[in-house]
């Protein structure tokens, strides 16, 4: 259930830092602040629910199943500290800068615009990686139900320059946020997106490392690894060298 705090906390903390009596913002940089959180927010909800065939916890997070497996008995006290009790705190330390935005009252500026740019990309990018990923998944999942061999490995659209565009457009929101915060003198708000993105990093190696362990899938995806991008979208690459820059 921990993803869904993901999609909440944020919007509860923009709102709790406006309207907090020593809060002390400029009117607009707020209102820009709270709109994009909640487009944001429900970008993550719609896909979570999307995911799950529109339910409520129907499922547990492969990676926690196999930390249960890992601690057996202990998976209880483990689970609290090693997942719910540091992701609140994580939560918490990559939403500062929307304490900065409501903390400091200074005019808009180039800066703030270019923070809204790089957050709506975010956004954007994370959107449409998430919905092309999902048309993938539903289209072998028909396929196996068939008894048609699936697709190794989602090559197409966004997916075509980047192994993860969803983890590259999520990185892009906190990372806007960040640019907010620097931009009112608390630049230091950068560690909270500095740690998410660390442990992003270990997810990919996670999910990665899955993805060649599956016997139908191995061979493509190791060719796939070769060929693209990790995070940020690039030109495709030959396994032989060089860039492949055909549509």
């Amino acid at each position: 259930m921990i993803d869904l705090y993901w999609t909440v906390i944020p919007v509860m903390l923009v709102h709790y830092y406006a309207t907090h009596p020593m809060a002390h913002y400029d009117w607009w940089r707020s209102r820009i602040a709270i709109l994009m959180t909640w487009v944001w927010g429900l970008r993550l909800t719609h896909n979570y629910f999307r995911r799950e065939g529109w339910q409520w916890g129907a499922r547990e997070d492969w990676r926690f199943t196999n930390m249960r497996q890992q601690y057996g008995k202990h998976w209880w006290w483990v689970s609290f500290f090693a997942v719910y009790l540091c992701q609140q705190v994580f939560l918490i330390g990559v939403s500062l800068p929307l304490y900065v935005v409501h903390s400091i009252n200074k005019p808009l500026n180039i800066w703030d615009f270019i923070a809204v740019i790089v957050c709506v990309c975010g956004i954007i990018v994370a959107y449409y990686a998430d919905t092309q990923l999902h048309e993938f998944v539903t289209m072998n999942a028909k396929l196996k139900d068939h008894g048609k061999p699936m697709v190794p490995s989602l090559d197409k659209g966004l997916w075509k320059y980047s192994r993860h565009p969803n983890y590259f457009g999520e990185q892009l929101w906190w990372w806007g946020l960040v640019i907010f915060a620097w931009n009112l003198g608390h630049g230091w708000t950068f560690l909270g997106a500095l740690i998410n993105s660390m442990c992003l990093a270990y997810v990919t190696m996670l999910v990665e490392d899955r993805m060649v362990k599956q016997d139908y899938r191995a061979e493509a995806y190791r060719l796939y690894q070769k060929t693209t991008s990790v995070w940020i979208p690039w030109f495709r690459s030959s396994a032989m060298g060089g860039k492949d820059k055909s549509t």
